[in-house]
């Protein structure tokens, strides 16, 4: 049996006046879902434990941009549209190759991402209110088989593993686009002018390119997923420490890491998920080293192609 743990929360930080961020909690057999709720005006932390089926579960996390009320909207319509598409299947277009029958969990998320995108594109086009709004989207599919992952945008999936943390996907942004190229020097990339230009969001483009990749859990991994108001104030080592520190009341470690993030400024929006990994279907954890199998899911929709496998860092 595989069970999954996960503490999800979503903070207005210090400095914003609303909250543009959303998550997304889904148990697929059970077609009941979590989303953060942006008018709690209180620190809330939603704890969730699943025993996870053939069905699996998706959890993600959706920082909006635009400006009034924009990005709370795309971010908003970007965890609804993907709960939904997988909630009424019977409604849904998604036709699964049968070289990805291995693959259906992420399919469907892939599909689903793409499908959100078009509604968020479609809303900005036709209402001048919501005009260039967008949403980033980092999920993760859970099934008893692999953690299958999906990104468009800058929020962060990271995963710890016997005490050492790993960031298992890559900015689609500018500055990471800079520092593949050898342009500027990773550190750079804190301060550098453009480091807010992400390449693809949720509804800024017609068409989008989402990341999927497939990775290979072990005993007790914790992964972490989070929007920019966390990674781009809390390191990756501080990360680690306080996930560790807390390894048994992961609770704990969501509202240090917020706290930590709003002591460093907190001028963002702070989202994150914690999942950690049980049980004995999974194998005790190695030395090998840490592996992502990209998916190339793009024969599933004619807007989608092959793209760069996310990386380890």
């Amino acid at each position: 049996m595989l069970t999954v743990e996960t503490h999800a929360t979503s903070h207005i930080g210090r400095v914003r006046k609303g909250n543009e961020d959303n998550y997304l909690l889904l148990n697929i057999s059970e077609a009941k879902t979590w989303m953060s709720s942006q008018e709690a005006d209180e620190f809330v932390i939603e704890s969730q434990k699943f025993e996870i089926d053939e069905n699996g579960i998706v959890l993600a996390v959706s920082d909006g941009m635009g400006g009034a009320l924009a990005g709370e909207v795309a971010s908003k319509m970007a965890v609804e549209t993907v709960s939904q598409r997988f909630i009424d299947e019977e409604d849904t277009d998604i036709t699964i190759p049968a070289e990805n029958a291995n693959h259906s969990l992420i399919s469907k998320l892939y599909g689903a991402t793409v499908y959100a995108n078009h509604l968020i594109h479609h809303q900005g086009r036709t209402d001048p209110q919501f005009q260039g709004m967008g949403a980033t989207f980092t999920g993760i599919g859970i099934t008893p088989e692999a953690v299958d992952l999906i990104q468009v945008g800058d929020s962060r999936a990271y995963l710890v593993r016997s005490g050492q943390i790993y960031q298992v996907t890559k900015d689609q942004s500018l500055v990471q686009q800079l520092i593949d190229a050898g342009q500027i020097q990773p550190e750079e990339a804190e301060t550098h002018t453009l480091k807010n230009v992400i390449l693809q969001a949720l509804g800024a483009q017609n068409e989008i390119y989402p990341v999927s990749a497939r990775l290979y859990p072990q005993r007790n991994d914790v992964l972490l997923l989070c929007s920019d108001g966390l990674s781009n104030k809390v390191g990756g080592s501080d990360m680690q420490r306080i996930i560790c520190e807390n390894f048994s009341q992961l609770q704990i470690a969501a509202a240090e890491l917020v706290k930590e993030a709003n002591e460093r400024g907190g001028e963002d929006n702070i989202t994150l998920i914690l999942v950690k990994l049980t049980g004995d279907a999974l194998p005790e954890p190695n030395e090998e080293k840490i592996k992502l199998e990209l998916l190339n899911l793009g024969n599933i929709h004619d807007t989608a192609e092959e793209t760069d496998t996310a990386e380890i860092f």
